[in-house]
């Protein structure tokens, strides 16, 4: 039986599909599988991806550090010490830091940060995706990458974490920027990030860089300067205008073109910009006030009461120091030292190169070698470049060349003789020091090896005015003015007249100036014979001209007279102490020790009228934010303890403005042309120190000047040649437009014939004479006069070493 024919068989829409796809070419097939794995591979690493972030922002996102304290932001500011009116005196810290509030940037400051480093600060969230989009583009196509950190990125980056760049890091730092600008205006971040920015030379913000860079303070930049400091933050090392100027300025002109592109200037400012010549600070502030040792004495005082917080609480020092007699001060006790190192002998070079004979080497290893000899203020380095007994020719570090010839030579004659040993010759390398003088030529000279110290104080509350510690803080750090002890030889006179006046003494009591022996029975020792300074007895005379004349054999008399012990315990009344003043003859001589800070409380009861008064120096400590954290006020002179009586002080006045007048520093009153001028000179055995305290009724001020180890200074060395000088120099600046002042009379005081007399005292009841039993002619012997008792052993060797004004 046959079968009827089926009809077609239809294709259904799947069939129609699968027998395309068989048809279809192998490596097409292969292709749309290898697609499919792709799209499946990508999508399981994003959300690998997103699954891993997402579990490190619930892991580090409470673990971020809490930010809320940068709303009072507190960065590690400096310890700064200042003047009276507040100048500048140091800074201690280890970072260099002027906080500044964002009010007080001036604007073309912050649009010359804002055109490099974040120009859509204002307008992104923390994290600028369009310039990370624009970077990204750009890194593609060029050699030179760019960066997409924002402001608010490098702040979180700056502040709380470390430069490592890993990938965690950069999620903390994504995750820190969104909470800073949560947390925190736009302007608190900018703030934040331009005072706490590195910019190099150990400065942080850009106040702190104006004042390294330029030596001005921020709100005084221009357009150009804005722009080479904007340029620091990308690589402070790199962009340096001091180490690396060509670089700075490449980076300082980029700048400008991209303020002028954001439209923060003008095309007109800058093209300006670009031709303003750049003054860049290149070595040590010399606008600063001097008083680098009275800055050390406030850091110190300070630190005893804040620790280490000291130098990172931003705390500012005001203290009694008044500027402009600090700097006369250290200028004329510099001169003064400088003035004695031309009498002195010229000790050679202080180093001798072999300079090559082509320039340009030459000119390096010149730079080298001063590197190691900076200069000391007005005492500069050179290298010798030619030299002859009538011409040097030397190399500054700068670049300039000097010529040193006729006067200027002679400081060092002696080193430029043919005959001159190897060590003194100078010679081509040679490093010599030489300074520019009055009539703007030049001279050699060297650096000196005495040292110095002045202070000057305000009797009348003590508060220090001025104070120079030593020639140089940099090259010996040792506070001559409250560390030297020193034998203040003649200067220490007037507290033993002092101490005559309570005794019946007055200043016409005729004392002999006739020579005094004692002999080994007495001193227990070898024999004393005290001379006068100039080996002359000029027989009776009154206590005011021996005085005046610093005599030796009427101090000793008086002394003897009124007793050591005596004279003793009333020297510490000015301030003294006991044990460094034994009480032995040599006393009348000043050979005790103390300090000049000592020496002038000691004046300065003379000058108020009998008060005891103590030296201070800091009167007010702030915060950065200039709050008050302590103050003092200045003592009433009134209510300080007295230790004289007011006729005491009068009448020694009056003797000491006779030292001034007609004695040994004449030279005072007749350069200042004022008679209200006291003091004493004080020149120690064999010129060993040399000293002047002296005083006007407002000031106080004492000049020391000697050898760290004591040895002879001169034989024509003394303290009216030395040190009243300086002190002198000083009063100049100090006493500028004061009025003359003349001392009330106290009461129990009385002139008769032009002489001033203790009342109880004034008809010859009081001590008339002294030693005229022993009267001779000027010049002649005299018997042996002996202290009350003889020195114990271990004042023998005292005894020995006196002195001779």
């Amino acid at each position: 039986m046959s079968r009827a024919p089926s009809s077609p068989k239809k294709t259904s829409p799947d069939d129609r599909s699968g027998a395309t796809s068989s048809q279809r070419p192998v490596w097409l097939r292969w292709m749309i599988r290898l697609v499919a794995w792709g799209v499946g591979l990508g999508t399981a690493a994003v959300l690998a991806v997103l699954l891993t972030v997402a579990v490190a922002l619930a892991v580090a996102y409470p673990n971020l550090p809490d930010v809320s304290d940068l709303a009072d932001y507190r960065p590690k500011l400096p310890m700064r010490v200042y003047s009276s009116e507040g100048a500048l005196l140091g800074e201690f810290g280890e970072e260099r830091r002027n906080l500044t509030p964002i009010n007080e940037i001036p604007q073309v400051m912050k649009d010359a940060v804002l055109a490099i480093e974040d120009a859509r600060f204002f307008q992104h969230g923390g994290v600028d995706y369009k310039g990370m989009v624009r970077a990204a583009l750009a890194n593609l196509g060029r050699v030179k990458s760019q960066g997409a950190s924002t402001i608010t990125m490098q702040v979180a980056r700056n502040v709380y974490l470390s430069s490592e760049k890993t990938f965690t890091r950069k999620i903390y730092e994504i995750l820190l920027t969104f909470k800073l600008e949560h947390l925190l205006t736009k302007d608190q971040i900018l703030e934040i990030y331009m005072n706490q920015i590195f910019l190099g030379n150990r400065a942080y913000g850009f106040a702190a860089a104006s004042e390294a860079y330029f030596g001005k303070p921020l709100k005084n930049v221009s357009i150009a300067e804005a722009a080479m400091l904007a340029g620091l933050p990308k690589a402070p090392s790199a962009y340096n205008p001091i180490s690396n100027p060509k670089r700075a300025r490449i980076r300082q002109l980029h700048i400008i073109d991209r303020m002028e592109d954001n439209g923060f200037i003008t095309a007109e400012q800058a093209a300006a910009a670009k031709k303003e010549e750049l003054k860049i600070r290149t070595g040590p502030d010399t606008s600063r006030v001097h008083a680098e040792y009275v800055a050390e004495m406030a850091r110190q005082l300070i630190f005893n009461q804040y620790g280490s917080e000291a130098y990172t609480r931003g705390l500012n020092v005001y203290t009694t120091l008044n500027a402009g007699e600090q700097e006369a001060a250290y200028i004329a006790l510099r001169k003064g030292i400088m003035d004695y190192e031309r009498r002195q002998q010229y000790r050679g070079p202080e180093r001798f190169v072999t300079l090559p004979a082509a320039a340009a080497e030459a000119e390096e290893m010149i730079d080298d070698v001063l590197a190691n000899h900076p200069d000391n203020g007005d005492v500069m380095a050179a290298v010798v470049l030619e030299a002859s007994p009538k011409r040097i020719l030397a190399a500054r570090s700068n670049g300039d060349t000097v010529e040193i010839t006729g006067e200027g030579l002679k400081p060092a004659q002696s080193g430029l003789s043919e005959k001159a040993a190897p060590n003194i010759r100078i010679r081509r390398g040679a490093v010599i020091r030489v300074v520019r003088t009055p009539k703007n030529t030049w001279e050699i000279t060297q650096l000196p090896e005495v040292e110095g110290a002045f202070v000057a104080l305000d009797p009348r509350t003590g508060g220090i005015r001025a104070l120079v510690g030593g020639f140089d803080f940099d090259k010996n750090k040792f506070n001559h003015v409250s560390q030297a002890w020193r034998q203040p030889g003649s200067s220490f006179k007037p507290f033993i007249y002092s101490a005559a006046l309570e005794k019946g003494f007055t200043p016409a009591t005729l004392v002999n100036d006739a020579p005094l022996f004692f002999d080994a029975g007495v001193t227990g020792g070898q024999p004393w014979e005290p001379k006068n300074y100039d080996g002359k007895f000029d027989g009776p005379m009154t206590l005011r001209t021996a005085l005046a004349k610093s005599k030796n054999m009427v101090s000793i008399r008086v002394l003897q007279s009124v007793g050591t012990k005596t004279a003793q315990d009333w020297v510490t009344r000015f301030g003294f102490e006991a044990e460094k003043h034994p009480a032995y003859l040599t006393m009348a001589l000043g050979a005790g020790s103390v300090t000049p800070l000592q020496m002038a409380t000691g004046y300065a009861v003379f000058a108020n009228g009998g008060h005891r008064i103590n030296p201070w120096l800091i009167s007010r400590v702030t915060d950065h934010k200039g709050r008050v954290l302590s103050e003092v006020t200045p003592p009433v002179l009134a209510d300080q303890p007295r230790a004289i009586e007011p006729r005491n002080a009068f009448v020694m006045n009056s003797l000491l403005q006779e030292i001034t007048r007609s004695g040994t520093a004449a030279r005072a009153q007749a350069t200042l042309k004022r008679p209200d001028l006291y003091g004493k000179t004080g020149t120690t055995n064999d010129s060993v120190d040399a000293w002047f305290a002296g005083f006007h009724p407002t000031v106080v001020a004492v000049t020391w000047i000697g050898y760290d180890t004591p040895r002879n200074l001169g034989s024509r060395e003394t303290g009216g040649g030395l040190s009243l000088p300086v002190w002198i120099s000083f009063m100049e600046k100090a006493l500028k437009g004061v009025p003359v002042m003349e001392q009330p009379v106290p009461e129990g005081v009385v002139n008769i014939g032009g002489e001033w007399f203790y009342e109880e005292y004034a008809r010859n009841s009081g001590v008339s004479s002294l030693g005229m039993e022993d009267a001779r002619a000027p010049g002649g012997s005299a018997p042996a006069v002996a202290p009350a008792a003889p020195p114990p052993a271990e004042e023998r060797n005292r005894i020995l070493e006196l002195f001779r004004n």
